[in-house]
């Protein structure tokens, strides 16, 4: 489906890009539902201030304890009750991120194109609602030298990369506008990792410098300990986990579907450019009768876009 009065560069001819708002599913009961350990929780919300979530969602397979079926109950009761006005999502496929858009119902759309093109393989979709915010323009490329090239792979990734943004129009601060970029960075190759970084930096730079920037993402490198965090903060960008007022537990955010890591690594961060605050960051544990949603906890922020 296209937004009327939405632009979108050119350069990505015979892609289509989804952004689906379907009818709210009934919400399927649940018991022994563990909150957030972060305070405040769930129903935090600061005055005018921006949610933003990202949230690596795991793939939707149809087989094992884990697939898709078994999890979306726990999902759609984590976004619900969440009620982000930005979802960075990694990994999702066509139907799955269909589904997820019926789960959070007619408030919301979203925009992203699959990496091999289309609706074929994993998305870095972008979730938002539409009663906050309305995109103005949006635009896709790949991590590589090419990265106007559909499904491209030159950096010898596992598997090829992408990256979704979109300049949003802000209803809630007189119609100001920013930018969102969500992406996905190889698992196995630190070399497309650190490559992708640098092009994540340039294509940033590219952005009109009076608006304000939000990068969320699975960066699958460690904060703090990897190059690809010290490229991105070298280019300006800063992460609204150091930089938040108030900041949760911190957990590893890749935990396998098992227990959370107290005092683990972040691979999934949200980043800013400098003039944004963060009122509070959290790393959310929640589950439903011991089932996580998926293999990575939603890292979450509340944002004043300066």
């Amino acid at each position: 489906m296209s937004h009327a009065g939405v632009t979108r560069r050119r350069g990505l001819k015979g892609v289509a890009a989804a952004a689906i708002a379907v009818p709210l599913l009934a919400t399927a009961g649940s018991t022994a539902v563990t909150p957030s350990a972060a305070e405040p929780g769930f129903t935090d919300r600061v005055p005018g201030g921006l949610h933003v979530m990202t949230y690596n969602l795991r793939f939707a397979s149809s087989t094992g304890d884990h697939r898709w079926a078994h999890r979306r109950p726990a999902m759609r009761e984590l976004l619900l009750r969440a009620g982000p006005h930005v979802l960075g999502t990694q990994e999702g496929l066509y139907h799955q991120l269909r589904e997820i858009g019926a789960d959070l119902g007619p408030h919301y759309a979203w925009i992203g194109t699959g990496r091999g093109g289309g609706s074929r393989d994993e998305f870095a979709a972008l979730f938002y609602d539409v009663r906050r915010l309305a995109p103005v323009a949006y635009d896709h490329f790949w991590l590589s030298d090419t990265p106007e090239v559909i499904n491209s792979n030159t950096w010898g990734a596992d598997q090829p990369r992408m990256a979704t943004w979109v300049r949003f129009r802000d209803r809630a601060a007189a119609g100001r506008e920013f930018y969102v970029l969500n992406t996905h960075l190889d698992h196995v190759s630190q070399y497309a990792r650190e490559r992708s970084a640098r092009l994540l930096a340039h294509r940033i730079a590219g952005f009109d410098r009076s608006l304000p920037v939000v990068v969320t993402g699975d960066f699958n490198a460690h904060a703090h300990s990897n190059p690809v965090y010290a490229t991105l903060l070298g280019a300006g960008l800063v992460d609204t986990w150091e930089t938040a007022a108030e900041r949760g537990p911190l957990y590893g955010t890749f935990q396998n579907f098992g227990a959370p890591l107290p005092g683990g690594d972040r691979i999934d961060w949200i980043l800013t450019t400098p003039g944004v605050t963060t009122q509070w960051a959290r790393i959310d544990t929640f589950q439903v009768d011991g089932r996580f949603p998926s293999d990575h906890l939603p890292v979450r922020a509340s944002l004043t876009l300066a």
